[in-house]
């Protein structure tokens, strides 16, 4: 059996979009070629989009994600529409489309516009020379705040998964990888939580607080706290799991 749900303004191009899922394997560019998932660019009446095939869940959560829970496709075009419609900027919801069995979920896939993007926000710390670094970090705090305020908890709001764009003076900045999030109001410690993932300097987090602080009207002391601990507990926890994935290799050579 077959879902498909798209879009009212693609609906016209359904039988080249389910082409696309047809011949996923042996056409398209790839942009991501991960363990889990593949996202290839198809050009589609002249327009790129990306379709991203997420891989086949094993038996239980295959169950689960057709009777229990919607799948990771579905919610990412759901949650792209929310979004949207609380001008988060991300790149537009064409269709999902599922593939089941009476068993459960099988193959699943997001397709949605391609966005010709500058930088992610992985560039800002790598290279602590990038040009105009400290301005994009203010106006990445706007644009974090404004994703709180919308009571937008975003689940997986790491480095890759902010894509920038320049615009003249200012940058446009556009969430991707959205399955996992919680539409929730948010206190300000549950705030910073929220971008610990983001591996941030001393000196980014400096900036981001600063600038959160004067949106905000909290105080700075607390805002920086709060970010500081959030952000230096979880880079102790993940160095922490590559210790000892390290160690149990290196034993595993013995």
């Amino acid at each position: 059996m077959q879902t498909i749900h798209i879009h009212p303004k693609y609906q016209h191009l359904e039988e080249q979009l389910l082409n696309c899922i047809k011949h996923f394997d042996s056409k398209g560019e790839y942009v991501t070629k991960g363990e889990r998932n593949v996202i290839k660019s198809f050009i589609v009446a002249y327009e790129t989009i990306n379709v991203k095939s997420f891989k086949t869940p094993k038996s239980f959560n295959s169950f689960v994600y057709k009777y229990i829970r919607k799948s990771k496709a579905r919610r990412s075009f759901e949650y792209a529409e929310k979004l949207i419609a609380s001008d988060i900027l991300t790149p537009f919801p064409i269709a999902y489309i599922e593939n089941t069995s009476a068993l459960g979920l099988k193959e699943s896939y997001y397709i949605s516009t391609h966005v010709d993007y500058d930088f992610d926000f992985r560039e800002l710390i790598h290279n602590p020379l990038f040009e105009n670094r400290d301005e994009i970090l203010r106006q990445f705090a706007h644009f974090t705040y404004k994703i709180h305020e919308s009571k937008i908890n975003f689940l997986d709001h790491s480095p890759g998964n902010t894509l920038i764009v320049k615009e003249g003076d200012d940058y446009d900045f556009y969430l991707i990888d959205l399955n996992r999030m919680r539409f929730e109001a948010m206190d300000l410690p549950m705030r910073m939580d929220n971008l610990k993932r983001l591996w941030l300097s001393k000196k980014m987090i400096r900036i981001i607080a600063e600038e959160y602080a004067k949106i905000s009207g909290e105080p700075f002391e607390k805002i920086y706290t709060l970010l500081s601990r959030s952000s230096r507990s979880f880079k102790l926890k993940i160095n922490r799991k590559k210790r000892l994935k390290r160690k149990y290799l290196k034993k595993g050579r013995k």
